[in-house]
């Protein structure tokens, strides 16, 4: 039976440096120095050809599936997009209806209130009229006198110089301008039904 091995140095130790911490394998040989210093050879490990054609299977394999998944996804959003412009064009007429309806509750409570001005109404009609000669502008008889009341109160204001007419068939907020080169009105329901024409068509 051998004891401990022995290592004898013919010279002393100036330095130590831990190369590896790990076992040798039994059997393995080691390779000493002549001072009796372990050598140690570091090795490459190279993938072989088979791990290298492995991995570029795996890659392939992987672009392969992203792209199905891209396409999936893409014939997904078309459907959905299709799915909605149906949907939109098949209630179009309802969806118009519907907001005219709620814009009709809006501007009804606002007239009912009194929340509006009867002269920007007015000025509005009157950029559709060709000429300011011989004018005369049918109004609600509340509206007729709040106007005459701005008349009086400012100068060079817009409806200098044109007759305004007290008419009870003319409801509030609304106008009929008459001259001899046509008639222009501001009706509420007209405005509304111009709308939701406007809507159906977009």
């Amino acid at each position: 039976m051998f004891g401990q091995p022995v290592i004898i140095l013919t010279k002393p130790i100036t330095s130590a440096k831990i190369l590896n911490t790990c076992p040798a394998p039994v059997g393995s040989a080691k390779k000493f120095n002549g001072c009796g210093t372990e050598l140690v050879s570091h090795t490459k490990i190279n993938s072989g050809p088979e791990e290298n054609s492995a991995l570029r299977d795996n890659s392939a394999t992987q672009n392969v599936n992203l792209s199905q998944a891209c396409r999936i996804l893409n014939n997904i959003t078309d459907k959905l997009n299709e799915v909605y412009e149906n949907l939109f064009m098949k209630h179009r007429e309802e969806i118009a209806e519907l907001a005219v309806e709620i814009a009709r509750k809006i501007l009804l409570q606002k007239v009912e209130k009194g929340d509006y001005e009867i002269e920007a109404i007015v000025k509005e009609a009157l950029n559709n009229v060709p000429s300011r000669r011989d004018v005369e502008i049918h109004l609600n008889p509340k509206d007729a006198e709040q106007c005459q009341e701005e008349l009086r109160n400012e100068q060079g204001c817009t409806l200098s110089g044109i007759k305004l007419i007290p008419d009870p068939d003319i409801g509030p907020a609304e106008c009929l301008i008459t001259s001899p080169k046509g008639t222009v009105h501001s009706f509420i329901e007209e405005h509304l039904e111009q709308i939701g024409e406007a809507l159906k068509k977009a």
